[in-house]
């Protein structure tokens, strides 16, 4: 007899449309990415150079709103900074350094231990500085470090320049100074960024320590800002209003971008990833296609031993003698009347 066996069907059928999550993007792309879009984000800042006093219009306007709500916290920080050396100085080379080494550290430690949150975060990280690049562009600000001496700001980085790589006009090493926008103040992307950071490592790093440099990373970078005067305390809220918008914007890119992707593939006669396969794909064959019988055929089929791949043994490995049925098994009468219970003519046994 033969030994039935049932089609074989996963434990957990994937439904139409579930997709697995992306594998990690080359190293060398990405890198090529980062730097073009670096690239034009230093050339629309120096592109976005408006008038100077439009600037510095700007800029008082802003601080008068700040007077008026009682928020000008910039004054009493910048004088701390500029009278105390031991905070002035290690505050400047934060301001200098820290923003173009901690964001880059934190992109690279994403994309090599947490790539399931890479594409997100470069994203989210992307269009917050798009963002910010169109507010340098409708509204250059003066910062308060340039403004008239009668304002009461000093540049601590023209102050302590002496104990950096800085120069007098900007955080740029000396001599380049002419190669940056100065009056890109609103909004604050040091802040923005130190934020990017700040909600990265708290999220996602596992050690508690990790977790607290990032929550506190923001709020030293928002005291830096100021007590240098290279910004307005409402050029912080507009830096972390940029990148709550660039955070909410990040999932629509991303679907607008797999849109895009599958539409290229289309267009290029490629086929579906793997990993994009329907049920139908993997569906098993029809019972039809498979004879459950061997009667039928002219030379008996040897059984074959149970594997994952044929699925289980409907029998269980037992097959029938003579004489037995199988509960439930409708019996006929042969041909001389005999009734049998294996539906075999008594005279052919």
């Amino acid at each position: 007899m033969e030994i039935v066996r049932m089609p074989y069907s996963a434990s957990a059928p994937q439904s139409p449309g579930t997709t697995h999550p992306r594998p990690r993007p080359r190293w060398w792309t990405e890198l090529t990415l980062l730097v073009l879009v670096y690239a034009a984000y230093s050339l629309g800042r120096l592109l976005a150079r408006g008038d100077v006093s439009t600037a510095v219009d700007h800029g008082l306007a802003i601080l008068r709103v700040e007077k008026a709500l009682l928020l000008n916290a910039e004054h009493p920080l910048n004088r701390l900074f500029t009278s105390t050396p031991a905070l002035g100085i290690p505050a400047d080379f934060a301001y200098a350094s820290l923003h173009y080494l901690v964001t880059p550290a934190v992109l690279v430690w994403l994309f090599r231990r947490r790539p399931a949150r890479y594409r997100a975060a470069r994203t989210w990280l992307m269009l917050s500085t798009v963002i910010g690049l169109a507010g340098f562009t409708l509204l250059p600000t003066c910062p308060p470090r340039l403004l008239a001496a009668g304002h009461g700001f000093v540049d601590t980085m023209a102050q302590y320049s002496s104990y950096g790589w800085w120069g007098d006009e900007a955080s740029a090493p000396r001599g380049l100074g002419a190669m940056t926008n100065q009056y890109a103040a609103m909004p604050s992307l040091h802040v923005g960024w130190a934020v990017w950071c700040g909600v990265l490592l708290w999220r996602h790093a596992r050690t508690p320590l990790v977790k607290w440099v990032g929550a506190g990373y923001p709020l030293v970078i928002t005291v830096v800002v100021m007590g240098t005067a290279n910004h307005y305390f409402l050029d912080v809220v507009a830096g972390a209003a940029v990148m709550g918008l660039g955070a909410l914007l990040t999932r629509p890119a991303l679907r607008a971008a797999e849109r895009v992707r599958a539409a290229a593939r289309t267009r290029s006669g490629r086929s579906p990833a793997p990993a994009d396969r329907s049920p139908a794909a993997v569906a098993p064959p029809s019972p039809a296609a498979s004879p459950v019988s061997s009667s039928a055929s002219s030379s008996p089929r040897t059984p074959s031993p149970a594997s994952p791949r044929n699925g289980p043994v409907v029998s269980g490995g037992c097959e029938t003698s003579a004489g037995e049925r199988f509960p439930g098994q409708r019996t006929r009468t042969g041909t001389t009347g005999t009734t049998s219970a294996d539906d075999t003519p008594a005279t052919a046994r």
